[in-house]
């Protein structure tokens, strides 16, 4: 789905607050709910650490490669080489110096992707919330929690689609709750409840193509592309193996 944010809407860019270092679970930050001005504060470089590296890694995490590769970026506020070569994709794919430094330009791009709820410029909150009830209550992990993981997703998600050249992606099920994951015979642990996946469809495009693209993403599970939507998630995120059902493709 494509946001309608004005580009006066984009200038005073708000973001959701981040519980830094409490409430951890499965090595996530937990998204408050409460929005405020994110400001980054100083240029980023290699061998930075902090909250607002950690803030980077999130929204670079879908540069994770440049081919098929078990890759991630990690979550961890440590700006490492990962980090770094995540962040040099980036800059080459908006045409930004890719010289790996996160300073003032690269900011205001990482930033033109944020809308003032915390959601990103292509995809809205509504879009993953459970389809019975229109939360992010009832899952695996707290709404809080969940919340997170679907930003998370959602990052992943606009690398995902800038790579697609810029082919609008429609999610058909993000965030099941436990009850309504059961009604729909989903997997017991399926990925759907805890926030980190996502079905999609992107019209024109096969789904072994978006299969291939996701394979870059940063997304540790990808289910058939021989369906009718391409599953992806980020199960390697809670510490589970990765899987790709038709392997590298």
């Amino acid at each position: 789905m494509t946001s309608s944010f004005r580009p006066m809407d984009r200038r005073a860019m708000l973001r959701g607050t981040l519980a830094a270092g409490a409430g951890i679970a499965f090595g996530q930050l937990l998204f408050s709910g409460t929005a405020q001005a994110y400001g980054w504060s100083r240029t980023l470089n290699q061998g930075d650490s902090g909250a607002d590296v950690t803030e980077l890694q999130v929204r670079v995490a879908g540069w994770a490669a440049d081919s098929a590769s078990h890759s991630r970026v990690s979550i961890d506020g440590d700006f490492g080489p990962g980090t770094a070569a995540a962040v040099r994709r980036f800059q080459a794919a908006y045409g930004l110096s890719a010289d790996g430094s996160v300073g003032p330009n690269t900011q205001a791009k990482l930033n033109s992707l944020e809308q003032s709820d915390g959601s990103t410029l292509h995809f809205n909150w509504s879009e993953f919330v459970n389809q019975t009830d229109g939360t992010f209550n009832g899952g695996k992990l707290s709404a809080s929690q969940v919340k997170e993981n679907v930003r998370r997703c959602m990052y992943k998600l606009e690398a995902l689609r800038k790579k697609l050249g810029d082919k609008p992606i429609t999610v058909n099920s993000g965030f099941r709750s436990i009850a309504h994951n059961a009604e729909i015979g989903g997997a017991s642990d399926s990925m759907h409840l805890y926030g980190t996946a996502a079905d999609l469809d992107v019209s024109g495009v096969s789904n072994k193509t978006v299969y291939q693209k996701a394979e870059t993403c940063g997304f540790s599970g990808l289910e058939t592309y021989n369906t009718d939507h391409q599953h992806v998630d980020s199960r390697a995120d809670l510490g589970r193996d990765w899987w790709w059902e038709d392997g590298t493709v």
